[in-house]
């Protein structure tokens, strides 16, 4: 059965409409806040919780974004008790697996697992088979361990703003450049003569150049329980891989640098498996990952190697090959593409608005696990 006292809603508004520090104002005055969602349902944030600052902030910014929210309030007060922020995607694969259903969402790269032992698993699992059928966008929400615990029809804020949705599109196909055939090889040796050296100079940059690259993009991380725009939320690994990289091309390519980006996807009946503090779990799960990539001189004389920009995972700029061990499927396959490409399967943000979009969903995840279960680095990891 539902849970009665859950609710989901694409409307959100505060009444009145407060950020963080004027939330802690009224609630330390013992003034109620209520938040009116969708249907005329009315629910309020308890001056007793210290939580609720928290959740206004998050609501305020949900709304903004035009994001729906999952709450759960106490049946007698009408106070909110938990909430999380769900994902607007559409189901691109549901695959079943030992009792559960692993599903894949559009505009995710996380793993999404339904238990099918969960009294309401196959109402739920029915809903998610409809919803790839139909190809319409649901609204899907999980717990911190990306347990789905609802789906429902996404109806968007007729006064809020769609949310970015992954393409479809077959990547773009690299230019072929065509020479004679009798032509081809020597030409491509002598280029390779002439240009490399150049480029080994002033394409690439030193290994200490490139850490102080790291560090200057690790330095942007998120404060988790404010997460103050422009961050970048590393310290949210679970979701957005694509708009942190992108973020940070733009970063890179402001700085005069040339990067790149690496895509990672599982091999088949795998998922990559990343070991973080920064999870409670102490853990995450992919489908696939991106990060971008820089070239970097040495360690010989005219030697290079792509190496990884990854504050989410690593603390230093590590190698492809090491940069794939830490992601834990030894079969799993690498790409590279160039800073422009947005999504695995292709697509661009020129504008950058589906990146900053993105971002601030899961700056507000962040801030929404940080407020209920306490900010990261996680102690028992």
């Amino acid at each position: 059965m539902p849970n009665p006292n859950a609710i989901v809603s694409t409307t959100i508004r505060l009444s009145p409409s407060l950020d963080r520090e004027a939330a802690e104002v009224m609630l330390q005055r013992d003034e109620g806040i209520t938040v009116e969602l969708e249907g005329e349902r009315r629910v309020r944030l308890d001056p007793a919780d210290p939580r609720s600052p928290g959740f206004a902030q998050v609501l305020g910014g949900l709304a903004e974004l035009g994001r729906p929210v999952y709450l759960e309030v106490d049946p007698e007060s009408d106070a909110i008790t938990r909430m999380f922020v769900p994902h607007v995607a559409r189901v691109v694969g549901v695959e079943e697996r030992s009792g559960s259903l692993d599903v894949e969402l559009d505009a995710s790269h996380a793993r999404h697992v339904l238990p099918l032992d969960d009294p309401d698993g196959p109402e739920l699992a029915e809903r998610l088979r409809s919803a790839l059928r139909d190809r319409r966008p649901v609204v899907v929400v999980e717990d911190d361990a990306h347990r789905i615990i609802e789906v429902r029809e996404y109806t968007p804020d007729p006064e809020g703003p769609l949310p970015p949705f992954g393409p479809s599109l077959p990547p773009k196909p690299k230019p072929v450049w065509w020479w004679p055939p009798l032509l081809d090889r020597p030409f491509r040796q002598i280029w390779w003569w002439i240009r490399w050296p150049w480029w080994w100079w002033f394409g690439c940059i030193s290994a200490t150049r490139a850490q102080e690259v790291f560090d200057d993009m690790a330095i942007r991380t998120c404060a988790p329980l404010t997460v103050p725009p422009p961050c970048i939320p590393f310290m949210y690994p679970d979701d957005g891989c694509w708009a942190r990289a992108h973020e940070m091309c733009r970063l890179m390519l402001g700085m005069g640098l040339s990067p790149n980006k690496v895509w990672i996807a599982c091999s088949p009946g795998h998922y990559l498996h990343a070991l973080t503090k920064n999870h409670p779990q102490c853990f995450v799960d992919w489908g696939w990952h991106v990060a971008p990539t820089l070239c970097v001189r040495g360690p010989r004389w005219f030697a290079s190697q792509r190496m990884v920009i990854d504050p989410s995972l690593c603390t230093t700029p590590v190698t492809e090959a090491a940069w794939k061990g830490l992601q834990g499927d030894p079969g799993a396959t690498l790409t590279d593409t160039g800073p422009d490409q947005f999504w695995p399967s292709g697509g661009t943000d020129p504008t950058y608005s589906s990146t900053n979009a993105t971002l601030a969903q899961y700056r507000l995840a962040l801030q929404n696990r940080s407020n209920q279960v306490g900010p990261p680095p996680y102690a028992n990891c």
